[in-house]
């Protein structure tokens, strides 16, 4: 397994998983083996009554930057999405427990739609949130395409998913993507205090009042993987082959 993204039970905060993106040398681009281990991570956490809440941390400065690019590489070969990727996604939107995630700094394609799934995001005031996605001849994903138009309007999916434009930390906050904006020194502290105080709460209670919050996640479910075949279907498309291309030249 890799190390590149490490899961911790840290012992100050009993009943919260961490799930640590480890990577800072390539701005946490997240790679399959990455994917899979978050995956095994969240589908033990549905299980094991140790683990109450989980949660998304990245490195000072960068929580991730999206897709590792040399596996978006290999996934236009293939002409598919992934397998590892979509067992993520899954396993995200269909978390039985309460996720929760701290932002500091860049906030990339997957590394902005990962937030669209937890129950409580915190950010730093220097975080910038940004799906570049149509730029590289591709689609949105983790359904962000249902997700984000419900609870931000037409008008500001339309500017982060289709026209790519990034959100600082303030416009996100507006939009309802995060929950609360800290200092870039408090936000670890912040959320792991935030997770433990979940942790603490009386658990059938809590996925109780989170399953009606949440409603039923079965559309959530199903646009994940209408948006995959769409980009599996793009991946192997000359335009997206021209702006990995550009990308890479970069």
């Amino acid at each position: 397994m890799t190390d590149d993204v490490l899961i911790e039970r840290p012992q100050d905060y009993p009943g919260v998983q961490v799930i640590r993106f480890n990577r800072p040398a390539k701005k946490n681009a997240i790679t399959r083996a990455m994917y899979a281990k978050m995956a095994n991570a969240l589908t033990v956490a549905g299980t094991d009554d140790a683990v109450r809440v989980t949660v998304f941390l990245g490195t000072e400065g960068c929580f991730s930057a999206g897709n590792d690019m040399a596996d978006f590489m290999a996934f236009a070969v293939g002409g598919t999405m992934g397998q590892e990727v979509l067992d993520f996604l899954r396993a995200l939107a269909g978390a039985a427990k309460p996720v929760v995630s701290g932002v500091d700094g860049l906030a990339i394609g997957i590394g902005t739609t990962i937030h669209l799934h937890c129950d409580l995001t915190i950010a730093s005031a220097r975080s910038v949130f940004k799906t570049p996605f149509v730029d590289l001849a591709l689609v949105p994903e983790a359904a962000s395409s249902l997700i984000v138009p419900r609870i931000a309007g037409h008008q500001r999916a339309f500017a982060l998913l289709a026209a790519g434009q990034p959100f600082t930390a303030e416009e996100a906050q507006e939009a309802g993507l995060i929950w609360r904006i800290a200092g870039a020194d408090a936000i670890e502290e912040e959320v792991l205090a935030l997770a433990a105080n979940l942790a603490r709460k009386p658990p059938e209670a809590l996925r109780i009042a989170r399953r009606l919050i949440r409603g039923d996640r079965s559309d959530v479910l199903a646009r994940i993987e209408e948006e995959a075949e769409h980009f599996a279907a793009q991946l192997k498309s000359a335009e997206a082959r021209a702006a990995f291309e550009a990308f890479m030249r970069r």
